[in-house]
């Protein structure tokens, strides 16, 4: 399958040539690499998607510890400690989990907005990383 790539995903690195008088300098004429910006629409959907799928859970997680609080010292009921550290971890985790999945959920197409859930944008996205995290190990072992 043949995709147009993306205006800011990373070239693929290529091999220095060593210089032939002393094999240990490396060439000088390797051109410099390019800086390639994220795209301002496709960044501020990256940091939408991010800041709501992290910022919930991570609400919860602090609320966790205010509503304990407030049943324990109201002695509406007795809750263990580890009952409110390992809720409040949950949250956080997901909070965690949350700020990967909005950032590769967002369509990091300038032109496509994409679904609200993000599902088929994480699919997509997820594969291009594959792919370039296999590009760069298959590089680096060679």
């Amino acid at each position: 399958m043949s995709r147009k790539p993306l205006p800011f995903e990373p070239q693929p690195i290529k091999k220095k040539k060593k210089n032939a008088t002393n094999p240990r300098v490396p060439a000088l004429s390797s051109p410099p690499r390019q800086r390639v910006d994220i795209p301002e629409v496709v960044n501020r959907r990256l940091v939408r998607r991010a800041a709501l799928f992290c910022g919930i859970p991570t609400a919860l997680g602090v609320l966790t510890f205010i509503v304990s609080y407030i049943l324990v010292s109201q002695h509406i009921v007795a809750l263990p400690n580890t009952v409110v550290v390992l809720v409040s971890m949950l949250f956080f985790g997901m909070g965690v989990l949350g700020l990967s999945y909005g950032a590769i959920s967002a369509s990091w197409d300038e032109d496509r907005v994409g679904s609200w859930w993000g599902w088929q944008e994480f699919v997509r996205n997820f594969a291009i990383l594959r792919n370039a995290w296999q590009e760069q190990k298959e590089g680096k072992t060679k």
